[in-house]
């Protein structure tokens, strides 16, 4: 690239060089010919020259070369031309017969061009050579005195290296502000390529070309979205991921602060990230954030945007997996034990006493939740959901119930999101209850609206301090209280919530000696509540 800036610098400097130094030569053409015009005008316009070549033309006969020599035209001809350093001021009469002529021996003789024009009034300026060379001359006609036609012609003439002496110190003057121009253009030419050099970090243009076409095909191709942001702020990429998943356009080339993000997402893009996750756009997106350097050189930042909707979903689901699995262990557990009553019974030959024990246990079924008011909870798998959360709230010393408000009768269908929401809120109450006093109680309420279901959990707990910060994403910590240990409890219950349609919000914060009341609405869960 160097060398062809240089080269096509030196093309240029070289065309204008030619284009002005021909402008030279002509500006120096012009020049000799208005200086040679204007002196044969003053000759011609001399009162004894028009008197004396009026008389020689009005002889008819041929002048005398020997008189011419000494005489006053002659005289006064060598002197124009010594003055004014020309090659020669010729005056001639109407038939052309010179008058005064540099060289003595051509005086009486025709001139060698033509004077035709001279002779009919009009002035010549013109380059011809004659019997002196070549030479810039002009011819200019003389008058009789007393007016009429012209009598005469009086030609002046500088010879081409006259008029070309000042063209060494022009093409001189040229030659040095090419040198310069050169030199400047050199200069520029190496100040650029440092400079690109550094804005690309040392890498040649076709290592650019092959770097792009690597990071389009490996950027473009991840499930990842890449966004990566300069250190003055400036988002230089953006793949078409990570504009979806923020729900931006036209990102690449404009400052973070002029894209339309949420205050939490360009918080975590302009920091550290956010790790456990955000709500954006109707997904929950894990932003990792890593600094850029080369050397020790800071270069910026590249955020990578995973798209964990579905892992957490995925989670929750596991939980009610999980908590099924424990609901399960307990009624394996209490159905062995009451099976074993039930042998002993047998064994010891009360009959009687051990069907009244198996009636009762067929009427009961095999396990005794021991939740007040679960029989209002129309759907099973609300039911056994809610049985061991009461199993797991009840090592931790809290009693879980059910409302006497609670009414559904219908059947969930997407269990899933249900109980990911009813998880977490009851989780979290949970764990604000345990560390209360007495006494520590839970109560969910589950009513059917439509299709719709909608959850009110409220606990003996200390309260919700600060309702904005419940529903901001923590980082990852090792408290074991920690809602599921990721501190999204709340965050991702309302994030599920709302991509249904529907909303998780504090009722009542609480304090003062009373617990906390969360709500949540989840539309199209349920089916058969107007049935």
């Amino acid at each position: 690239m160097l060398v062809v800036q240089i080269a096509t610098q030196i093309a240029v400097v070289a065309v204008c060089t030619a284009v002005f130094a021909w402008l030279g030569v002509q500006q120096l053409k012009a020049e000799a010919d208005s200086s040679a015009l204007n002196i044969a005008r003053a000759v011609a316009e001399a009162p004894e020259v028009r008197d004396l070549v009026a008389r020689y033309s009005a002889d008819p006969g041929t002048p005398d070369a020997a008189s011419l020599r000494d005489g006053t035209l002659q005289h006064y001809a060598a002197d124009v031309t010594q003055r004014t350093r020309g090659l020669f001021v010729v005056i001639t009469d109407d038939h052309g017969i010179r008058l005064a002529h540099p060289d003595p021996d051509r005086l009486g003789q025709v001139v060698s061009t033509s004077f035709a024009d001279a002779l009919a009034g009009r002035e010549v300026v013109t380059w011809e050579t004659g019997t002196l060379g070549e030479s810039a001359r002009a011819k200019v006609p003389v008058y009789a005195p007393d007016g009429g036609a012209p009598v005469g012609e009086v030609s002046v003439g500088f010879e081409r290296a006259s008029v070309f002496d000042d063209l060494p110190a022009l093409i001189a003057g040229i030659a040095v502000a090419v040198a310069l121009a050169v030199a400047i253009g050199a200069l520029v030419a190496l100040l650029m390529r440092r400079r690109l050099e550094r804005l690309t970090l040392g890498v040649q243009p076709e290592e650019l070309v092959a770097l792009v076409q690597t990071q389009t095909a490996v950027l473009e191709g991840a499930d990842e979205g890449v966004l990566a942001i300069d250190e003055t702020g400036v988002v230089r990429v953006c793949t078409l991921t990570a504009e979806r998943l923020l729900g931006i356009t036209d990102a690449v080339g404009r400052p973070l602060s002029d894209l339309d993000l949420a205050p939490a997402v360009a918080a975590a893009l302009a920091g550290d990230g956010a790790s456990t996750g955000l709500p954006v756009a109707g997904r929950v997106v894990f932003i990792d954030v890593r600094p850029v350097r080369r050397g020790a050189r800071a270069l910026g930042r590249v955020a990578v945007l995973r798209d964990r909707t579905d892992v957490a979903a995925l989670s929750g689901r596991l939980d009610s997996v999980r908590a099924m699995g424990d609901a399960l262990r307990v009624q394996r557990h209490e159905n062995a034990n009451r099976l074993h009553a039930a042998v002993g019974l047998l064994d010891a030959g009360r009959t009687v006493e051990a069907r009244a024990f198996l009636a009762d246990l067929v009427d009961r079924g095999s396990v005794d939740w021991a939740v007040p008011g679960i029989d209002l909870v129309g759907d099973a798998m609300l039911q056994s959901f809610l049985g061991a959360k009461a199993l797991a709230a009840r090592e931790r010393g809290v009693v879980l119930r059910v409302s006497d408000d609670t009414y559904l009768r219908g059947t969930v269908d997407d269990v899933e999101d249900v109980v990911a929401v009813l998880g977490n809120l009851v989780d979290n109450a949970v764990t604000a209850t345990a560390s209360g006093p007495e006494p520590r109680e839970v109560e969910v309420a589950v009513l059917g609206d439509g299709d719709a279901i909608v959850l009110t959990v409220a606990d003996t707990g200390g309260g919700i301090a600060d309702v904005d910060a419940a529903f901001a994403p923590r980082e990852r910590d090792d408290d074991p209280a920690a809602v599921h240990g990721l501190g999204i409890g709340l965050p991702l219950s309302r994030e599920f919530a709302r991509r249904r349609g529907g909303d998780v919000w504090v009722v009542d914060p609480g304090g003062d000696g009373h617990g906390a009341v969360v709500a949540a609405r989840l539309p199209g869960v349920l089916r058969g509540e107007s049935e």
